[in-house]
């Protein structure tokens, strides 16, 4: 198992009971594929998904899904690194996903792999506007070596991001050497999307 994400299915979308915790995950043998789990205990027990994997692809870099509600469209969005570009998927279920899109060929820095994506809506400070932002994670290829965080800022449609930078322009999260896979948890009772990353 590798990295993925979790959301707690409120409105029963999967159809595994209302509130049950749904996390969906890379599954790491010979290929890489999208897996899931769910738990209707809080937590302390999870089954696997019968009919995994949910999501395959033909490359072998394809991992860590990050799971968003879109509230606006009534919608799953999944996010997920694919060799050097980010891909974008809907869902009503949480079991079946549509490809949408794809970001980041020319955009960024492209030192390293790609991985463990994220992407939130967050308010323009001093504002009232709303902006997307879609979090990148390379290893190596850091600004002083090793692993680091990029951002991209822009808008989001439930479709495709699109980026309002110059594709040369790298934005770093963190300028230190051992930063790397940061995710973050939203919904909180603040209403602040909180960021953690590993250190080395």
């Amino acid at each position: 198992v590798f990295s993925g994400s979790a959301v707690v299915d409120k409105d029963n979308t999967a159809g595994f009971g209302k509130g049950a915790l749904v996390a969906l995950y890379t599954s790491a043998r010979e290929r890489q594929t999208q897996s899931m789990a769910y738990s209707t205990d809080n937590g302390k027990t999870w089954k696997k998904y019968a009919n995994n994997p949910i999501l395959t692809a033909d490359i072998p870099d394809f991992r860590d899904p990050k799971v968003i509600w879109n509230e606006e469209r009534n919608e799953w969005i999944l996010v997920l690194a694919a060799g050097q570009e980010m891909r974008f998927y809907t869902s009503k279920n949480l079991k079946e996903w549509k490809f949408e899109s794809a970001f980041g060929k020319e955009y960024g820095n492209h030192g390293g792999v790609w991985e463990c994506p994220d992407l939130m809506k967050m308010k323009v400070e001093g504002t009232d506007k709303e902006k997307w932002m879609l979090i990148c994670n390379i290893n190596p290829g850091g600004p002083f070596g090793g692993s680091a965080t990029q951002y991209f800022v822009g808008e989001f449609d439930g479709h495709k991001f699109t980026c309002e930078d110059e594709p040369s322009e790298t934005k770093w999260m963190d300028y230190g050497k051992d930063r790397y896979a940061t995710v973050t948890f939203s919904n909180t009772p603040d209403g602040r999307n909180l960021a953690i990353a590993w250190m080395s």
